[in-house]
């Protein structure tokens, strides 16, 4: 049995999220190496002009409670906070691995002249059309894997639901012998209904 790949699925997001401790480690490099030229008994003066530590200690150390008084300043700042909160949580939520498996092609024959295979997208994309052919599915999404087919189908009515999911089973199953693919395990999915048709929830 071959080993399945374990990949993860990218995202901007997740860039965004990796580039902000980036910064952060960059800033303490770079004031590290500040403290490191202090050591070398290079003049504060230099070094406070170069990275502006000792006046930005000043700044923040002068501060008192009258200089965040009124109900506008304490407002931008209480937002502010509450904004970084959520922004950069959302950010970390993001950097939560979501592995999956990779999906690898489906094995048809094997002789001395060589192999031949599938691409996981052709037999998802069989299923797709055959799944579309049934005049209740609006849209339709496969997924192959290694031993099953899930098609997420939406559709257009509530009614005759049970009958739906089970004649696009059908087709789809009928399709992969149609075309000589093996057989698998077809697994169909409701994934939503057509929004001009939602009075038929009620």
């Amino acid at each position: 049995m071959p080993r399945q790949r374990i990949r993860e699925r990218p995202s901007v997001l997740m860039v965004v999220g990796r580039i902000v401790p980036l910064v952060l480690a960059l800033g303490l490099i770079w004031y590290g190496l500040m403290v490191l030229l202090l050591a070398l008994k290079v003049s504060p003066s230099t070094i406070n002009s170069i990275s502006g530590y000792r006046t930005a200690f000043n700044y923040l150390s002068g501060l008192t409670p009258s200089d965040v008084d009124g109900g506008v300043t304490r407002a931008i700042i209480a937002g502010s906070g509450v904004l970084a909160f959520f922004v950069f949580g959302y950010l970390a939520l993001k950097q939560l691995p979501r592995p999956y498996l990779a999906r690898r092609e489906l094995p048809l024959a094997t002789d001395d002249h060589g192999e031949i295979h599938v691409e996981p997208r052709a037999v998802e994309r069989l299923a797709e059309v055959a799944a579309t052919m049934n005049p209740a599915v609006t849209d339709a999404r496969g997924r192959y894997s290694v031993d099953d087919l899930s098609v997420d189908v939406s559709v257009r009515r509530a009614r005759d639901l049970a009958e739906i999911l089970q004649d696009t089973q059908r087709r789809v199953s009928d399709a992969l012998q149609q075309h000589e693919l093996p057989a698998m395990p077809v697994n169909v999915t409701l994934a939503g209904y057509d929004r001009r048709q939602r009075r038929e929830l009620h």
